[in-house]
Parts: structure tokens; C-alpha cells; sequence
């Protein structure tokens, strides 16, 4: 029986003060083929960068009902989901001020169209794919055209 290919992806998210400018870096892999995606915003967090960089790649995919793997340096998005805290912060609505509830709202609808499983890998270390994603998040964050994490500026 042949193996069938499973998606892997390394995501990572910076910003440069904190807050400050920000953005992700994400490497999709299906097989031998290989895509990366990025993207700036001018005010944000870390943790936001780190969530969006997951966010981004689920969005990005067109097949539904895959398992895939998501590698990242964030023990905020590893424990978050793997401990089940996402689930009691969405069943109290987020309840004692928990962060970044309209990203991890985001997240918790496109995550149940996918099987996921997290792997936490230590950041700026000898992993060459999260130091790409970490070049890719840093040079967003540095770049021009940032656009408005409006669930950040916005907020109260």
C-alpha cells in the first residue's frame, strides 16, 4: 500500500517591539512541492503573528478534511490548543480577559475542518525551516504596504 503524502507546515511570527510592526512567515509541504506565504501588519503582538501565521496557512489550503502537522516556536499556540485551554476559553467566551479572542475564534472554526497535530521546535536553533519562516516574518515585519491588524487596533 502505497504512503500517502501528509501536509507539513512550519509557521512563525515576529514583530519588532511588542507591540509594534509584526508579521508571520509560513512553508506549506505536500510531497516534494513547497510554497511559502508572508505578510506584514504595522501594528501587532507576537503572539498575534504567530496565531495569523497558522491562521494564514489553514486559509490558504483547498483540500478539506486533511490531517496535517504544524510545526511552530510558539508554546502559546502548542499549549493553547494541545492542553485544550482553546476549548474552555471559547466554552466561557474567553472569560478573565484571555488575549486575542477574535484570532483564536478564527482559528477554532477553519481547525475543525482539519485533523492537526502541533509540534512544538525551539526557536533560532538549527532548524532550517523555522529559521526560513523566521526570515520570511522578520522581512514582512520590515517591509512596506504593512496592512491594519484591525482585531488589534481596534480593540478597547
Amino acid at each position: 500500500m502505497q504512503q500517502g503524502h501528509q501536509l507539513i507546515i512550519y509557521t512563525d511570527g515576529s514583530s519588532r517591539g511588542n507591540p509594534g510592526p509584526g508579521g508571520y512567515g509560513v512553508i506549506l509541504m505536500w510531497g516534494d512541492k513547497r510554497k511559502e506565504l508572508s505578510a506584514g501588519y504595522r501594528l501587532t503582538t507576537n503572539n498575534r503573528m504567530e496565531l495569523m501565521g497558522v491562521i494564514a496557512a489553514l486559509e490558504s489550503l483547498t483540500k478539506k478534511n486533511i490531517s496535517l502537522t504544524i510545526y511552530t516556536d510558539s508554546k502559546y499556540i502548542v499549549d493553547s490548543v494541545e492542553k485544550r485551554w482553546l476549548d474552555n476559553w471559547v466554552r466561557t467566551d474567553f472569560k478573565g480577559g484571555k488575549k486575542n479572542k477574535d484570532l483564536w475564534l478564527r482559528y477554532y472554526k477553519i481547525s475543525k475542518e482539519y485533523t492537526i497535530k502541533f509540534h512544538w521546535v525551539k526557536g533560532h536553533a538549527d532548524n532550517a525551516l523555522n529559521n526560513r519562516c523566521d526570515e520570511l516574518a522578520t522581512s514582512a515585519a520590515d517591509g512596506t504596504n504593512l496592512v491594519v491588524d484591525s482585531g488589534y487596533e481596534n480593540q478597547e
